[in-house]
């Protein structure tokens, strides 16, 4: 299937350039038989030197523990560790088994603590100074041993700051169950559990990890041609979702956040998950990416096409579509630099009443290795998720849009990812607001 459309700012394919070698050092993506590297060269996008991200980043990270006076931190998320090291390792299971963590030292090493067999997998990376094996003592890997296994974990840990705190014993935790909070003050060590410094830490990208960035984005929108190519009625939301991931994950991509593609009236209200539904013609579709991509960055996109075979986009369709990109029209257009949350909020698009029920959970949002500080509520919003703070150049943002009438037929979601410049932002995806096929049958 192929739309009569101008597709100007479609990826150009041509699998028979490849380069031989790219600046970057993540094998899923230095591989010459790896397609995204053909399509980045086609597009001229910049390798970025990841010599250069791991060294910046891991930098952030210190100067949050040297602002806050501790003698270093302990990591958990995966995503954390991915940030402080670029190490990954079974980056999801991992989320949910407590198997991997990481100390690093306000000023000293950087010790990881791997899974079982896995502690070859940092030996190439100078952001790492020692491995070690990792104690377990979540109730999967633990059983009734977790209390004995729990200080065990917690002695260790406790050596480390003692041997590189210079006499301070204080720890930064990202994540961390009561029970090791617990043996670690046993310990005499000094807890404060909080995500607030890596997220701060995440904030300001580097210029090459927005190269990086580019790449991922780049590289959904390579699967976001795929399955608009790919979209007649008959296809079930899974399966045009499953074209998404199949693109990431051949490029060097890790995995998607949520399973966020919706059709026909599962488009409103928003946030129903892809299902067995058979997209019919005429129907909206709508998706959110929510896709980590190559490096492990995010590409945070949404769009919402019509299927083809039907009359033609209604009056209604092509209303709220209109409305979403007004919406994200003005809200890039009075964005600013060193405004802060609540200005914007209050300077931003005013959603007509009728819709305002159905909004979207947040105006904008940061972006980084996954959604990420900041996140700006609608007014009225405050009291259950808003806060304030200050744009400043350099971080990665996402502008949302979902408009649907409280207890209309369809809904559609919008959302495009930018980067703060000096004096505004810089749109990083490409890929066209609007698509609809001229495929539609005859009145």
């Amino acid at each position: 299937m192929t739309a009569d459309i101008n597709l100007s700012h479609e990826p150009k394919i041509d699998p028979a350039r490849r380069p031989i070698h790219d600046r970057d050092g993540a094998v899923a993506v230095t591989d010459p038989g790896n397609p995204a590297l053909a399509e980045w060269a086609e597009a001229g996008l910049e390798a970025p030197d990841m010599d250069v991200v791991r060294h910046y980043r891991l930098g952030r990270i210190r100067e949050q523990l040297k602002a806050r006076d501790v003698a270093g931190c302990l990591l958990y998320d995966p995503l954390n560790i991915r940030y402080a090291t670029d190490t990954s390792n079974m980056q999801v299971w991992c989320m949910h088994n407590a198997v991997r963590y990481c100390f690093v030292a306000t000023e000293g090493p950087v010790v990881l603590f791997d899974f079982h067999g896995c502690t070859h997998l940092s030996s190439d990376f100078d952001t790492v100074d020692e491995t070690r094996l990792a104690t377990s003592w979540f109730y999967f890997g633990a059983g009734p041993e977790e209390r004995e296994r729990v200080k065990l974990w917690a002695a260790e840990l406790a050596d480390l700051v003692r041997a590189h705190g210079g006499g301070n014993r204080r720890l930064l935790i990202d994540k961390c169950d009561q029970l090791g909070i617990e043996a670690l003050e046993a310990e005499g060590i000094v807890c404060e559990s909080s995500q607030s410094f890596t997220e701060l830490a995440r904030a300001i990208k580097h210029p090459e990890e927005v190269k990086a960035m580019r790449r991922a984005v780049y590289t959904s929108e390579v699967g976001m041609w795929e399955m608009w190519r790919a979209l007649e009625p008959g296809l079930t939301e899974n399966q045009l979702w499953s074209i998404l991931h199949k693109e990431n994950i051949a490029r060097g991509g890790e995995w998607i956040e949520t399973r966020l593609l919706a059709s026909g009236p599962r488009t409103n209200p928003w946030f129903q998950e892809c299902s067995d539904r058979v997209i019919e013609a005429g129907d909206i579709v709508g998706f959110d990416t929510d896709l980590v991509g190559p490096y492990g960055y995010c590409a945070d996109i949404s769009r919402t096409w019509v299927a083809p075979g039907g009359r033609g986009p209604s009056n209604e369709q092509l209303s709220l579509m209109a409305m979403a990109e007004d919406q994200i029209a003005f809200n890039v257009d009075v964005f600013r630099p060193g405004m802060t949350f609540w200005e914007f909020r209050d300077a931003g698009y005013k959603l007509p009443d009728e819709y305002f029920p159905n909004r979207y959970s947040c105006m904008i949002h940061g972006v980084g290795l996954c959604d990420e500080y900041p996140s700006v509520a609608y007014p009225g919003d405050k009291k259950k998720g808003g806060y304030d703070g200050v744009f400043e150049p350099g971080m990665c943002i996402c502008f949302e849009s979902y408009i649907g009438r409280e207890g209309g037929h369809e809904g559609v979601k919008l959302e495009r990812q930018a980067v703060v410049t000096e004096t505004g932002v810089e749109l990083l995806d490409t890929f066209p607001v609007t698509l609809t096929p001229d495929r539609w049958e005859p009145s």
